[in-house]
């Protein structure tokens, strides 16, 4: 697979988490606190995939690297989020596990990224 292909399969790949966590938040309790935490994770949680696809639009590879680091800080920022979540026993750990399994993924992704053009 060449980069761009990569590129195009990660866009995708970063919507679909997207609308994941959409779903998942509204699973949350209407209290709040569960609104506070709605709000963080949907921020942080949509925010992954839009940095990247201004990376691929990116105007230089500088800005290209900075948006890259975006995305592995909003890829962080939304494990931490589901991390209180899950502590909270807010929901149910079918629902749960698939959307937290993937924002490692995605964190470990961009952290690969950003670490490979580091050296370049």
């Amino acid at each position: 697979m060449n980069n761009k292909e990569f590129s195009k399969l990660l866009e995708i790949r970063t919507r679909k988490f997207a609308v994941q966590v959409i779903k998942l938040s509204t699973l949350l309790p209407n209290s709040p606190e569960g609104l506070v935490l709605r709000n963080q994770l949907t921020k942080s949680g949509t925010s992954i995939g839009a940095n990247y696809r201004e990376a691929n639009r990116g105007r230089s590879s500088a800005d290209f690297y900075n948006k890259i680091k975006i995305s592995e800080s909003e890829a962080s920022e939304t494990v931490y989020w589901l991390e209180i979540i899950e502590e909270l026993n807010w929901i149910d750990k079918n629902n749960f596990k698939l959307v937290y399994d993937e924002s490692n993924e995605l964190l470990a992704i961009f952290t690969s990224i950003k670490n490979s053009l580091k050296t370049k």
